[in-house]
């Protein structure tokens, strides 16, 4: 009897670089799925709805990347509630029943957070973009205390404020990071700091006055370390690199996908072994 194939993908453009396929497919080989595969595809906006309506029965899911998480929730069958409180999603689950749209971000921030042992005290978010959203969803249901968005025009935040009022969350907007002795005021005793500025954007916060134990969780993982998580750390705090958000999000998606725990481990392994190769 022949094993039954099942295929996966992560979608977007560019996509060349993307590590997701060796922790997806390490995750079908810890789990013993024969058959299973996991690839990427170069997609742009206005092709997605064309892909996913040519995909055949052996499809189980895709994982989706920029810029097509916003779009993604036009073409699914059915949005879970977290993708559309943030009004973006990465993950597309085939079945029977149709496509449902996640956002599998919010665990990676979350799960990172946790493990880092972050507390529930004032939060701060660099950035208001998907990633910033996604942090904000993550820090409102980690019940932060405080949450304050820091970003360079406010009159750019209009998703992310959205999405603060569809999660009920208390967001304060500050337009403060063309300032960076205003922004690091900000940060100054923050319990947790989560960086979704693109790489180099955070350096001039590099020598902010940082908190010994705060988390600080940089959405960069690449070139590593960046200027603020070199500095945080320098000052006591405790640093998370975007790779272990990578991570968590990528062990919710193959829960989601195959209806199995994430081997975490065997996961974890694959992307060092990834990034590793590519220095």
């Amino acid at each position: 009897m022949s094993t039954p194939v099942r295929r996966a993908a992560v979608l977007g453009s560019p996509i060349a670089h993307s590590l997701s396929p060796a922790l997806h497919n390490a995750a079908y080989a810890a789990l013993g799925l024969d058959g299973w595969s996991y690839d990427r595809h170069e997609v742009d906006e206005a092709g997605l709805a064309g892909f996913v309506a040519g995909l055949g029965p052996e499809w189980v899911g895709l994982s989706l990347t920029m810029p097509l998480k916003r779009v993604l929730l036009d073409v699914a069958d059915h949005v879970a509630p977290g993708a559309a409180a943030i009004g973006a999603g990465n993950t597309l689950v085939l079945g029977p029943d149709g496509s449902s749209a996640h956002n599998t971000d919010v665990n990676g921030v979350a799960e990172s957070l946790r493990a880092a042992g972050a507390g529930t005290g004032r939060a701060v978010i660099l950035g208001a973009g998907g990633t910033a959203q996604a942090a904000l969803a993550a820090l409102h249901d980690l019940e932060a205390d405080e949450i304050d968005v820091l970003v360079r025009d406010a009159g750019r935040a209009g998703d992310l404020r959205a999405t603060a009022a569809r999660l009920g969350a208390d967001a304060r907007v500050h337009a403060v990071l063309a300032d960076p002795v205003a922004a690091a005021e900000l940060l100054e005793g923050a319990d947790v700091v989560v960086s979704t500025l693109p790489t180099g954007a955070a350096d001039p916060l590099a020598g902010a006055r940082w908190r010994p134990g705060t988390v600080l969780l940089d959405a960069v993982y690449a070139p590593w370390p960046t200027a603020v998580a070199g500095g945080a750390a320098a000052a006591g705090a405790t640093i998370v690199s975007g790779l272990e958000m990578l991570l968590q999000q990528a062990v919710a998606q193959v829960e989601l996908m195959t209806g199995q725990p994430g081997p975490e481990a065997a996961m974890r392994a694959a992307l060092d072994a990834a990034v590793l190769a590519r220095r």
